[in-house]
């Protein structure tokens, strides 16, 4: 697996998870990556390195073009972070659950029913002392 930190941090900026966006619909360029940005090329470019050293992007040698593409690695590796810890504490969540369930239903079960006092037999009834 891959350092995730250093994935996550390429993946804190707003503009870089855009990147990555445009890119999951297909290859683009440098210029076309900029386009809706409103910074420079400079600054676009600098994006494009922090991707590209997480492993998160590849750039293409065509001299004219620079072509940019999304790899798959390190957000695979993503992925299988969130699930695993999704996972994690879904089973937690699921244990609360059941425990919630126990004590609603120890709480709301009905209490023995006592016999109407006609009912009782003679050595059921409390015992009074009178005075003599």
């Amino acid at each position: 697996m891959r350092d995730l930190d250093t994935t996550f941090a390429a993946l804190a900026d707003p503009t870089r998870r855009a990147i990555v966006a445009r890119l999951a619909g297909g290859d683009a360029t440098v210029l076309e990556l900029a386009e809706p940005f409103a910074i420079s090329l400079p600054a676009i470019s600098r994006h494009l390195k922090v991707l590209e050293q997480a492993g998160l992007i590849a750039r293409g040698r065509d001299a004219n073009r620079r072509p940019c593409r999304l790899v798959g690695d390190a957000l695979t590796d993503v992925a299988r972070w969130a699930e695993h810890t999704h996972a994690a504490w879904q089973a937690r969540f699921d244990r609360l659950d059941d425990y919630l369930r126990a004590l609603q239903a120890r709480e709301h079960r009905p209490a023995r029913p006592t016999p109407p006092p006609s009912s009782r037999s003679r050595k059921e009834k409390p015992h009074v002392r009178t005075k003599r």
